[in-house]
C-alpha cells in the first residue's frame, strides 16, 4: 500500500504544484484552454496561490502528486483548486483531501467545476455535494459552462 504525506505547501513547491496543476489540466480539463502561458500559472502559484491560500500538498516518495487550494469568503468554505497528477487518479488521495476540507472548512463548502468535466461531477457528487446554479461561462476566464456545488452537513 502508498503511504501518503499531506503538508502545507511552501513557495519552494511551486514548480511541483505548477506541474501537478498543468499535467491535470491537460489530462482531464483539455476541452477548457488555460487561459494564462505556462511561466504566468508558475508566476500566480508562486505569488498569489500559495502565499494568500491554505494550500495543501501531497506527497509520495517525496514527491508532490496533488494539490488542494482551500479559503474562506464570508463565512463559506471554498475549494478554489484541486488537482491530482494523472498517475495518481483513482487511488482514494482526492477523497482524503475533500475530507481534510471538509474538517479544516467545516460546512458550507462550494466549489466550481466544469460542467464537461463528468469526471468531476461524479467526484464530487459521490462526496455528497449538490449542484446549486448552472453558468454558462461568461464569468470563468476559459469561457466554459460550469457548475457551482455545495456541500452542507
Amino acid at each position: 500500500m502508498n503511504s501518503f504525506n499531506f503538508r502545507s505547501a511552501t513557495p519552494s513547491d511551486t514548480d511541483a504544484i505548477a506541474q501537478v496543476y498543468l499535467s491535470s489540466r491537460r489530462a482531464f480539463v483539455s476541452f477548457a484552454a488555460i487561459a494564462y502561458s505556462e511561466e504566468a500559472v508558475y508566476e500566480w502559484m508562486h505569488n498569489i496561490l500559495i502565499p494568500e491560500s491554505q494550500v495543501t500538498v501531497v506527497e509520495r516518495d517525496n514527491k508532490i502528486i496533488g494539490m488542494m487550494a482551500l479559503s474562506t469568503t464570508e463565512g463559506t468554505g471554498w475549494i478554489d483548486q484541486l488537482y491530482l497528477h494523472p498517475d495518481a487518479v483513482g487511488q482514494e488521495i482526492g477523497t482524503k483531501l475533500i475530507e481534510r476540507a471538509k474538517v479544516e472548512l467545516g460546512s458550507p463548502i462550494r466549489l466550481y467545476t466544469f460542467q464537461e468535466n463528468q469526471g468531476a461531477i461524479r467526484f464530487y457528487e459521490r462526496h455528497g455535494f449538490k449542484a446549486i446554479q448552472y453558468r454558462d461561462g461568461s464569468e470563468n476566464e476559459e469561457n466554459c459552462p460550469d457548475i457551482l456545488y455545495e456541500w452542507r452537513v
